[in-house]
């Protein structure tokens, strides 16, 4: 049931392209059209994101049916109220986390001309914090107590222990406090990183 509703979960969230984007941009000068643009970019690529998420989001519960019905797992799903409220406050809020992460990262193009080895690392680092890759539960202790200071924890893991009623609901709401703190922190920082270093830009061409 984990792996199953982590797998969907973890499809929703495609905001590792919008660093790679960004930082593309920046490098071939085309990002240029998105600073003269009467909006923030942050929050084009945040609606970009949220529209992708929405259509992909139909072929993502179609594959983790299908993956139920081959592999012979019948999920099971939490029926109380009060969780499901805290598990659909949570996803769109860890997805406006990440995207406002994922734009920091690639504005970062600014300043340094190649952060290749910052996705490489960031990346990996992520999918293992988020529980993409194997159950957080699986890790020691003092490991955990440190993650849940972390915002990546509540994006895929905590959700799907949410739905798959392996903690209660008061777990879930102190970790939707955790992660609104973090994205409020996250949205000032890359906006004024943005700020800050987009007067620094020489990009040609729209």
């Amino acid at each position: 049931s984990y792996y199953v509703i982590s797998s969907f979960l973890a499809s929703l969230e495609m905001s590792a392209g919008i660093s790679g984007e960004v930082s593309r941009r920046i490098r071939d000068g085309s990002f240029s059209k998105y600073m003269v643009i009467p909006t923030s970019p942050q929050l084009h690529f945040m609606a970009q994101n949220f529209g992708a998420c929405s259509y992909y989001a139909l072929f993502s519960i179609l594959a983790a049916i299908l993956s139920a019905i081959a592999f012979q797992v019948k999920p099971i799903i939490t029926t109380d109220f009060a969780t499901l409220m805290c598990v659909a406050l949570m996803i769109p809020l860890g997805l406006v986390f990440m995207v406002s992460y994922q734009f920091f990262i690639g504005i970062l193009t600014f300043k340094f001309q190649d952060i290749g080895l910052i996705f490489h690392i960031q990346g990996n680092l992520i999918s293992f914090a988020t529980g993409a890759i194997l159950p957080l539960s699986l890790l020691p202790s003092s490991a955990i107590r440190i993650l849940r200071f972390l915002p990546f924890h509540y994006v895929t893991y905590t959700p799907t222990m949410l739905l798959t009623d392996q903690t209660n609901v008061s777990n879930g709401l102190c970790g939707l406090l955790i992660l609104f703190i973090w994205t409020i922190f996250m949205l000032l920082v890359s906006q004024v990183t943005y700020n800050r270093l987009r007067v620094k830009y020489d990009g040609v061409g729209i």
